[in-house]
């Protein structure tokens, strides 16, 4: 074997060593999204414990916590490995940063449970402490996302965080109203959140459907029964117009908690075949890269086929704009001549459109995750300058993009800019 094949073969090994990390990660995003769903089955489980001062879902909230345990171990498991492989870990440095503080934050679990165990807190409060370990472990799939190498896979990888952001925030709706309905009613500011929570889940779902594979789309919209979307449906509007309830009103709270996770739990199957998407693509992309390594015969023809380049002498000659090549002198026309130096050439200039190729891919998708940061952050200072709800920000934000014909994108930068300007004037 001489040396172009053996480096083509070392090349071989290298694209399936980073194929089988970035598995590593995709499996890591089945179990967090494993993870995710149960602790949302606790936080609504703790929701309706709390908000009936102990006298309803005693019992399911155990079950809950014990579930939650057992899926928190598997994922730990996996996690694990990151810091004890002694080989070139499947993650970056940005990426092992984060998972080390969600995996902080997990050890403060017990004391919650503890705290709601004795109804020493409040359903708000129990609920904003599962609501940010779940956004912690989210941006782990964020990440992982943002620093996959593959472009399919990545993309991939955005759609399945979108869904579980989608999902997450349809989590959180069920936990508010497992508030409201076991209270026997909602106030000002559950409504609204209620109402926010609706809009900001139809927006995550419809950057999915921009990402995610036809299949995928068809089973995010075959997935949920009509009659389970009505009654939710009918249970949104009671609490956001303050629609009479029956006498019975005390047991909505658990007729709600029922129907939203029969949703949720639609959206789990829909998230499962999801990872096992993402899992099937990272193995069909070794086993492709395998058989390739494998066939020898293959290799070498990539080395010693004819592309449709002229041939490099020709190529030098072009670029003096038509000189004669004897300013090369013998020695030099002979050796970019060989058979050996116009394959490899060749072979390059292949590799490199590919490459260049999948860096324009890459890069797109990166930016339209960086563009979607800037608006998220350009929400915030909105929501807090201007005491406005995130659909009221977000549409503030939309409504001035378009009136000075800007990117949505565009005008979260001159807004962010402003505010720097701002902070440093007024030191």
């Amino acid at each position: 074997m001489n040396p172009a094949e053996r480096l083509l073969l070392a090349a071989k090994r290298c694209e399936i060593d980073n194929l089988e990390h970035l598995a590593t990660t995709c499996e890591i995003v089945g179990d967090i999204s494993r993870f995710i769903h149960a602790l949302q089955k606790e936080r609504g489980a703790s929701n309706v414990y709390l908000a009936s001062r102990g006298e309803r879902f005693a019992d399911q909230r155990l079950e809950r916590v014990e579930e939650c345990l057992q899926t928190e171990r598997i994922m730990r498991q996996r996690l694990d490995t990151l810091a004890s492989d002694g080989s070139r870990p499947a993650a970056g440095a940005r990426l092992l940063g984060r998972i080390a503080r969600v995996w902080y934050a997990l050890d403060s679990l017990g004391a919650l449970r503890g705290h709601i165990e004795t109804l020493a807190i409040t359903a708000d409060e129990a609920t904003l402490t599962f609501n940010r370990l779940i956004s912690g472990l989210l941006s782990v799939v964020f990440d992982a996302a943002d620093t996959a190498g593959d472009p399919e896979i990545t993309h991939a990888l955005v759609a399945i965080f979108h869904f579980m952001q989608g999902k997450e925030l349809a989590g959180q709706e069920r936990a508010c109203g497992a508030i409201g309905f076991t209270a026997g009613g909602f106030d000002t500011a559950h409504r609204r959140l209620l109402r926010h929570l609706v809009d900001a889940q139809q927006r995550c779902f419809d950057t999915f459907a921009e990402f995610a594979t036809p299949e995928a789309r068809r089973r995010w919209h075959e997935g949920l029964p009509p009659r389970t979307q009505a009654g939710i449906h009918q249970l949104r509007e009671m609490a956001g117009h303050d629609i009479p309830r029956p006498d019975t009103r005390r047991s909505l709270g658990e007729t709600w908690y029922e129907l939203t996770t029969r949703r949720i739990d639609a959206m789990k199957r829909v998230e499962e075949a999801l990872a096992d998407e993402l899992s099937a693509m990272c193995r069909d992309k070794i086993a492709v890269s395998r058989q390739e390594m494998a066939d020898l015969e293959a290799l070498r023809a990539t080395l010693t086929s004819n592309g449709a380049s002229p041939p490099m002498c020709q190529q030098l000659v072009d670029l003096f704009d038509g000189e004669p090549c004897h300013e090369l002198g013998t020695l030099t026309a002979n050796a970019v001549d060989s058979q050996l130096n116009r394959s490899l050439i060749e072979l390059m200039q292949v590799q490199a459109t590919r490459l260049q190729a999948l860096g324009d891919e890459l890069e797109t998708t990166r930016k339209a995750l960086r563009e979607r940061k800037l608006v998220e952050r350009a929400k915030g200072l909105i929501m807090a300058h201007q005491e406005m709800t995130e659909e009221e920000a977000y549409r503030f934000l939309r409504k001035a993009s378009m009136d000075q014909s800007k990117s949505m994108a565009a005008m979260a930068r001159s807004i962010l800019d402003l505010s720097d300007i701002l902070q440093k004037r007024r030191v």
